[in-house]
């Protein structure tokens, strides 16, 4: 249920229409915006009447939503949401007009190795790099990761040259601990619905990045995303990273209709991860370029100064080169869709 307040409202007004919700044993979420003001009703709605908030002073109407995503839906926000990864001056925007690259090597080996990628993909104009201190690997003999030594270097070289860095986080006792170096906390598609996870990244002051499952439809990665933001974190962007089918010609089946289709039943940010859905660098390029066209607000996108020798998934690590030639193609098909880099 959304409550719009009428244009004009009075803090106080609004303030009662909230404490109302609390009253009935709901959540409130409150949403401004410069035109309209409104709050959502969360929990189970089968047991509340309309009439109570419609008598209230400063309500305008009643709007049901019918869809199980409530927080996610565009009836409770129909602008777009702009997600903002850091702070101050280093804060990068995603879903807005400029598309956001996020770009790295799929698992953090060394200070050497990060910074020398870092370095390469900064200067072909990336601002978020990518790199996974923790590796969720379907074999237990395969690398790991560096856990919390590799964070430290994640934050070392985002210090040294000013990068946003994005990373996952696999437990809900390790999300204090990864905010601590990371501007944007990722939810990989294995723990898409690892729900004391969700709930304990909906506490968190750092914006999530939520992959879809590999055998997940649409709704459950929206209703994962209702468990942020029912909790409390408004600042989730959507990733489509591929969903398992019966071809095996690629790792998975790279879904691109999904991304115009979460943004018209949502307004959060979606981007596309053509590396991890496809497996094979030479398909990176021309999936990036269809992302885009497609209508993503960003990508992530796997990159490795020495592919043949990477610890993880260096057959979709594309060489820096490769990576500077594609971003000349991004900038023009993103120019041809109205967005820019």
């Amino acid at each position: 249920m959304i409550i719009v307040m009428r244009r004009g409202a009075s803090p106080e007004q609004v303030e009662t229409v909230r404490q109302k919700i609390i009253s009935q044993g709901f959540k409130a979420h409150l949403s401004q915006g410069e035109e309209q003001t409104l709050l959502g009703v969360i929990g189970d709605e089968r047991r509340l009447s309309a009439g109570v908030f419609e008598i209230l002073p400063g309500v305008e109407k009643i709007l049901p939503i019918l869809k199980p995503f409530k927080l996610a839906s565009r009836d409770f926000r129909p602008s777009d949401s702009v997600i903002q990864v850091g702070e101050g001056k280093g804060t990068e925007k995603v879903g807005a007009k400029a598309l956001a690259l996020m770009a790295g090597p799929c698992a953090v080996e060394s200070y050497e190795q990060t910074r020398a990628i870092a370095e390469a993909v900064k200067a072909c104009g990336v601002r978020i790099l990518r790199g996974g201190a923790y590796k969720p690997r379907t074999s237990p003999y395969a690398f790991q990761g560096l856990g919390a030594a590799g964070l430290e270097i994640l934050s070392a070289v985002s210090r040294e040259l000013d990068l946003r860095i994005v990373t996952e986080v696999l437990t809900p006792s390790d999300v204090a601990l990864v905010s601590r170096h990371a501007d944007l906390l990722q939810v990989g598609a294995r723990n898409m619905q690892n729900f004391s996870l969700l709930a304990e990244l909906g506490k968190a002051k750092k914006p999530v990045l939520l992959k879809r499952g590999m055998m997940s439809t649409l709704e459950e990665l929206l209703l994962s995303a209702e468990y942020v933001l029912s909790s409390g974190n408004p600042n989730v962007i959507l990733c489509e990273r591929g969903i398992r089918t019966f071809e095996r010609a690629t790792r998975n089946t790279l879904d691109l209709s999904a991304v115009p289709l979460l943004k018209k039943l949502s307004h959060l940010p979606v981007i596309v991860d053509p590396s991890h859905s496809t497996g094979i660098k030479d398909l990176v390029g021309p999936m990036s370029l269809a992302a885009v066209a497609a209508g993503a607000d960003g990508l992530l996108i796997d990159v490795h100064h020495l592919p043949a020798e990477a610890l993880c998934d260096g057959a979709q690590a594309l060489l820096p080169s490769d990576f500077a030639d594609l971003v000349g193609g991004i900038k023009g098909v993103a120019m041809a869709v109205g967005r820019t880099l």
